[in-house]
């Protein structure tokens, strides 16, 4: 044989020298939550070794990312219940919990890239991404609320906004309010193929912001959120997010929609981000502990896999043991 692949496979170095993808610190938004009170540093019983922070012990989470090379996070917050209701007022608030926690983020560490989760779900009574009325998520009025609240995260120093409700045209409603606000700056990043998933249970137990069931109001959030059989409909809501001013795409979640992934990638000329999410996370988790999976090989394997389908950044939970496992 004149053509032998495994030359170039012989040795750890070679393999290396040739290799297609590599994965770096560089790669990572770290996705964070932010509770009320005081010294809280809460693990999440659904995500093992990921924790709620308060705003003093996120100042610490934060010099820790900055020193290991994370350099972005993405920013949630769980919301007291008597703060919630229908429109989402508190979302609005000045002085509310994302608010102080981009400041907090931006006052430990200035170059740290913040990013906020732009969506009514934690602030909703019902938990869902939109206001309800008459048993439906109602779109446009949602558009103006979501406007108004990606402005306050930028007032409060937020250099990417994330909208992630799945709202048709709310980037275009975003981008005009900044714009207008004088914020040209303010980058938007859109959750624009985001599937309604089963495995966004965890993420949901983290925040308390999981649909309630209730008689008239809509158990899921199907009316919105991407059917997971769907493809082309990928490439034409990240077209038109695009069109209306997204800096960055995103597809949510990973694994199983790497196809969308690529199909994205292949036709976009902006960033491509990827949301590994909750449920990724916790089923690896749970594999491991029994004994089931190698877990530092099995997460660095989904890692390359979601990076070499065309993802530029991946915000992921395992940042942290990534990169760990990297130095």
């Amino acid at each position: 044989m004149l053509k032998r692949n495994r030359r170039l496979r012989k040795s750890e170095a070679i393999r290396s020298l040739v290799r297609e993808t590599s994965i770096s610190p560089n790669d990572f938004i770290v996705p964070l939550f932010v509770v009320e009170g005081k010294g809280v540093e809460e693990e999440i019983a659904s995500m093992p070794n990921y924790y709620r922070y308060s705003l003093d012990t996120l100042k610490t989470e934060i010099k820790e990312l900055w020193a290991m090379g994370l350099k972005s996070v993405l920013l949630f917050v769980k919301v007291p219940y008597n703060l919630k209701d229908n429109e989402g007022k508190e979302a609005l608030n000045p002085d509310g919990l994302m608010q102080k926690a981009i400041k907090t983020v931006k006052d430990t560490c200035p170059e740290m890239i913040v990013m906020t989760d732009v969506a009514l779900d934690p602030y909703s009574q019902y938990g869902h991404d939109g206001i309800v009325a008459k048993g439906e998520i109602i779109n446009d009025p949602t558009n103006s609320f979501l406007a108004k609240m990606g402005l306050s995260h930028a007032q409060a120093g937020a250099d990417i906004v994330a909208p992630s409700d799945m709202m048709d045209g709310r980037i275009l409603a975003m981008r005009t309010l900044l714009e207008d606000e004088g914020f040209h700056n303010t980058g938007i990043m859109s959750y624009s193929a985001k599937y309604a998933s089963a495995f966004y249970g965890p993420f949901r137990d983290a925040l308390d912001s999981a649909p309630v069931d209730l008689q008239d109001i809509p158990k899921d959030k199907t009316t919105y959120q991407m059917d997971p059989a769907n493809r082309n409909e990928a490439v034409k809501e990240t077209l038109m997010d695009i069109a209306e001013g997204a800096d960055i795409v995103m597809v949510k979640p990973g694994l199983c929609y790497l196809d969308i992934v690529r199909d994205i990638s292949n036709v976009v000329d902006v960033p491509v981000a990827v949301y590994q999410v909750s449920g990724e996370y916790a089923m690896l988790k749970a594999a491991a502990e029994r004994g089931w999976l190698d877990h530092d090989a099995v997460m660095m394997e989904q890692i390359l896999s979601i990076k070499r389908a065309g993802a530029t950044m991946i915000a992921s939970y395992f940042a942290k043991d990534v990169v760990k496992l990297l130095n």
